[in-house]
């Protein structure tokens, strides 16, 4: 632009130095004007540009939230039907079962009678499991009887099943969740952990700690099975399907585990400033 503008002016030899000077800085001016007005253009674009990826973030972000939220109010009503069903229609054909064998005991020969026990014994089992799964299904059971006793029936039902021990330990003073429809959700997670568990750990020992501190609760379930590749698990429904519940309420999810060393997960639930439970 420079040269273009001497070229001009040595085209004008009439001009006075002044005007040159004048006519320069005009053109200066114009271009410094042109070029921020393409400055302050490409900024208000770019902002705009933002604003409007930000909206369609907050959107998909929105949108896959409220799908988690309904997915997972379809699954707890599925597990509340099926727990319903379980302890009303199974539950009372074993009770009958059960009571027709004690009826029949009086009228069968005595050398049948330890085998008639022994099925009795093994029926009234099947009904306490089966009233036990029941209740762990049923969000309104978990709500009622609160978290902590709900872990422990859980525990106490895997331990009766297979394992040789299922112990929870609780460290610090216990605070009160903020939300109790979370601890539907922090007990789901944890029922995914124990069901993998049951079926692939091959594990003997099952334990799982909740630590309450003054601004969380962290929560500790490990097992000491034969592990796996965490990297691998990642792309499995299992492992998704916990992240995404843990995501719903804002709390941190780990899962660690290398072969022959079980598999720990850990939870970090924020808890708000409240009243300690004594």
């Amino acid at each position: 632009m420079t040269k273009l503008i001497n070229t001009f002016l040595q085209a004008q030899p009439s001009v006075s130095t002044s005007a040159e000077r004048y006519l320069l800085i005009y053109m200066i001016g114009v271009l410094l004007i042109v070029t921020s007005l393409v400055v302050i253009f490409f900024i208000v674009f770019q902002k705009r540009k933002n604003k409007l990826l930000l909206d369609k973030i907050r959107q998909q972000q929105a949108f896959e939230e409220e799908l988690s939220i309904t997915q997972t109010e379809i699954q707890e009503q599925t597990l509340k039907h099926i727990g319903w069903e379980l302890h009303d229609n199974v539950g009372q054909l074993l009770a009958y079962a059960s009571m027709q064998l004690n009826m029949l005991g009086a009228k069968i020969p005595e050398d049948l009678k330890s085998t008639l026990d022994l099925t009795t014994s093994t029926i009234k089992e099947s009904l306490k499991e089966v009233r036990s799964l029941s209740k762990s299904l049923n969000n309104d059971v978990i709500l009622n009887i609160g978290f902590e006793k709900s872990i422990t029936n859980e525990l106490d039902r895997l331990k009766r099943m297979k394992f040789a021990s299922a112990e929870l330990h609780i460290k610090g003073n216990k605070r009160p969740l903020d939300n109790k429809k979370h601890e539907i959700i922090l007990f789901r997670i944890l029922q995914e952990f124990f069901s993998n568990s049951v079926k692939y750990s091959e594990a003997n020992n099952l334990k799982v700690t909740l630590e309450y501190l003054d601004d969380k609760m962290i929560i500790i379930a490990s097992d000491d099975g034969k592990g796996f590749d965490v990297e691998t698990a990642k792309k499995g429904s299992g492992l998704i399907n916990m992240k995404s519940r843990a995501e719903l309420i804002d709390a941190t999810f780990q899962m660690h585990s290398k072969p022959n060393e079980g598999v720990q997960l850990q939870i970090e639930y924020p808890l708000l400033e409240s009243a300690t439970v004594g």
